[in-house]
């Protein structure tokens, strides 16, 4: 195993480090493993709280700050974070108007948000929940009850942040995230395993002649494996599943996303394959994402999102951001 670390027993609390050292707008604390905005938003506004197990990132922790979210809680590599850890981020962030949290539809991470938001409401914070579950995959799978959350957690943690910014209620804020998280959808693809440090060993074994359709984010078995295909074939064999699980006639936010070692010369020739596949299906791209923004550690692979896109989702789209993974418009 060749990684830039020290004892793979230290690498998410040593990464944290780099982090505080690296942002100092962010506030970061070791002992929780809680990422929060080092100048909290306004009192009386609606706080938004993300996490997961680490190796997705950007995911969270580089989407904390203004115009998405006041807090992220990292677990250890692809683990999630503990009750007590979501429960510190939520009584930390909260400005008195409620918290929404956003779930990736893990198990464990479903559990341990719902134990938090219960201790929450115990000492008097609103808690909302949406559970993201937009792969179109697998309907089950090792670690889910459900569809899995993957790449829409990216775009709906932008949307559903501008709208908290911007002072909209806990009721508002809830109820446009479900409506995201219903239009949206994702599939993906690997082309290598990755190596979780800990284990030291690729996930799993995946000849060089091969890939594997329909992965998840931890290096999860998709549907089927079959021998590796040009990027064109590869293209239809992601959107065309999405493309039959919903109607995306219209207007419509796309990303193609790297799930981290795929360099970006590649995803932009995935972008031009998949956007020429959408536009014949009378999909209106008006905004896109290209780039490494929910990873897989050393994955090399890709993912696509499409999110169906009416006025209220495009004018938050817009909004201003500025986060360590996201930046536009400040």
């Amino acid at each position: 195993m060749k990684k830039l670390i020290n004892n793979p027993a230290d690498v998410l609390v040593e990464s944290l480090k780099g982090v505080a050292a690296a942002h100092p707008e962010l506030s970061v604390d070791l002992e929780t493993s809680v990422i929060t905005r080092a100048t909290p938003k306004t009192e009386g506004k609606v706080a938004v709280v993300s996490g997961g197990g680490s190796g997705h990132e950007p995911l969270h922790g580089g989407y904390v700050g203004v115009g998405m979210l006041d807090a992220a809680v990292a677990g250890e590599v692809f683990t999630s974070p503990t009750p007590d850890r979501v429960q510190a981020a939520t009584k930390a962030v909260d400005r008195g108007a409620g918290v929404l949290h956003i779930v990736k539809n893990y198990t464990g991470d479903v559990l341990n948000f719902e134990m938090a938001a219960e201790l929450a409401q115990m000492e008097g914070i609103e808690v909302s929940t949406v559970v993201v579950d937009d792969d179109v995959a697998v309907q089950d799978s090792l670690y889910t009850a459900g569809r899995r959350g993957v790449g829409l957690t990216v775009l709906l943690e932008k949307i559903v942040g501008a709208a908290a910014e911007e002072g909209q209620d806990l009721a508002a804020v809830t109820a446009l995230a479900q409506r995201v998280n219903a239009q949206g959808r994702s599939m993906g693809m690997a082309l290598t395993s990755c190596t979780v440090p800990a284990a030291g060993k690729p996930t799993f074994d995946l000849p060089e002649d091969q890939m594997e359709i329909g992965i998840g984010i931890h290096g999860e078995p998709g549907r089927h494996r079959e021998p590796l295909a040009p990027a064109s074939d590869i293209a239809r064999q992601l959107v065309e599943p999405i493309l039959a699980d919903l109607d995306f006639a219209g207007p419509a936010i796309v990303m193609v996303n790297g799930m981290g070692a795929t360099p970006q010369i590649e995803l932009y020739l995935m972008y031009a394959e998949v956007a020429a596949l959408l536009e014949a299906a009378g999909v209106q791209i008006v905004r896109n994402l290209v780039g490494n923004y929910i990873t897989s550690l050393d994955m090399a692979g890709c993912s696509v999102t499409v999110l169906k896109a009416d006025d209220e989702i495009l004018r938050l789209w817009d909004a201003p951001v500025v986060t360590p993974g996201l930046r536009w418009g400040a």
